[in-house]
């Protein structure tokens, strides 16, 4: 089981005593093979059952670089209120999914490829709580590592 990763705050999210955290299980070096299912869990806490109007669950990538930032989402779930869901930010609920193939993570000179699990509590007051637990898929090298060997070589 992983401890929490926070995120910088966004605009409207709501104070620090309000959270939102997500744990992923299984592997120690947060390392999963394409195929293999990523599972956890999420809490939140400090937050009333009343003041919680929706929850959505993400296993998301995204890439970070030069150029143009992409995001993909791999599985979603989302709770609502409104919809008849019911929502206990004081037990803590499983989450579930087999991950793809690709895109794998990758680290590179320009670009990198970033897996996410996500979870993002949206309140009444209009503020939203929000927690993110990095992973890798796959395991391809850090290129600035084998750019670095190669250098160094030369």
């Amino acid at each position: 089981m992983y401890g929490r990763s926070s995120t910088a705050p966004l605009p409207g999210s709501s104070p620090q005593t309000e959270q939102a955290t997500i744990w992923l299980e299984g592997r120690g070096a947060r390392l999963y093979d394409p195929g293999e299912t990523l599972s956890g869990f999420y809490s939140l806490s400090e937050i009333r059952r009343a003041a919680v109007d929706s929850v959505e669950i993400s296993v998301l990538w995204r890439t970070e670089g030069k150029g143009n930032e992409d995001v993909g989402v791999h599985a979603f779930w989302k709770l609502s209120v409104q919809a008849g869901d019911w929502i206990d930010p004081l037990r803590p609920c499983r989450f579930s999914t087999k991950l793809p193939k690709s895109p794998l993570s990758y680290e590179g000179n320009l670009i990198k490829i970033c897996w996410y699990a996500r979870i993002r509590a949206f309140l009444s007051t209009g503020e939203q709580v929000v927690d993110e637990t990095p992973f890798r898929l796959g395991d391809l090298p850090d290129m600035r590592a084998l750019k670095l060997y190669a250098d160094h070589d030369s």
